[in-house]
């Protein structure tokens, strides 16, 4: 790709600036797991049902998705339920309480090839934005020394406060793209998510880029992206 062609990046946090999507995974297995054998529930949690139902969601999307697949209902609650409560809020804070316990204990590093790839755009003009559904997403470039090449960060508190619909809605990558005063066609949008690869083909940006973390590069390609890669360095 020419980068010529752009104005702008927009990315998301988790699996493509941080390996912190390994770190949500691990959350969300150890809240879902303990909640499923709590109800005496048989089916168990798996690595699957994380990109099937939650991977690139807001939090109580996610939990919500989950929770249909397995014929569960539970109130919706609000979003100050303690981690306890048996709500969709509350087992969504609950996951975020066991995130925050990991990313204290064990820290966070940038993908070395996303830290050059950012470096490189910053250095030759390209605007550049966080887009993530994470509520954490300043602490976690915080905790990984990357928090200032962003001036622009979209993240679910953010989306929650403009009344933005999430991920596989195109809006958060479109408000990322007005704040940084860059129309849509000279953004590109980097994803590992099948949901944030759809938000970039739904809001017609220039290129949306899939980053291929485990989820698979057909299954990228098939819901949006334009080009897979592996690594974000193979975009210099």
């Amino acid at each position: 790709m020419d980068w010529n062609d752009y104005d702008a990046a927009l990315f998301d946090l988790d699996g493509v600036i941080t390996p912190t999507a390994d770190v949500h995974m691990r959350a969300w297995a150890q809240m879902f797991g303990e909640f499923l054998l709590n109800r005496g529930v048989t089916q168990p949690y798996v690595d699957a049902d994380y990109f099937t139902y939650v991977d690139g969601k807001p939090r109580y999307d996610g939990v919500r998705s989950f929770l249909e697949s397995r014929g569960i209902e539970l109130p919706e609650g609000k979003p100050t339920d303690e981690p306890t409560a048996e709500t969709v809020a509350g087992l969504g804070n609950r996951k975020n309480a066991v995130f925050e316990q990991i990313l204290e204990t064990e820290g966070v590093e940038a993908y070395p090839g996303s830290v050059k790839l950012v470096q490189a755009l910053v250095g030759r003009g390209v605007k550049v934005a966080i887009v993530s559904s994470s509520r954490n997403a300043p602490a976690v470039l915080r905790a990984a020394e990357m928090i200032d090449y962003f001036p622009v960060i979209v993240d679910g508190r953010v989306a929650a406060e403009r009344y933005l619909a999430g991920k596989p809605a195109p809006d958060t990558f479109l408000d990322a793209a007005r704040q940084l005063d860059v129309p849509k066609e000279r953004a590109v949008v980097l994803e590992d998510a099948l949901s944030g690869v759809a938000a970039g083909h739904a809001g017609d940006f220039g290129l949306v880029i899939g980053v291929n973390r485990g989820v698979g590069a057909d299954a990228l390609l098939k819901n949006g992206a334009d080009i897979v890669v592996d690594d974000l360095e193979e975009l210099l």
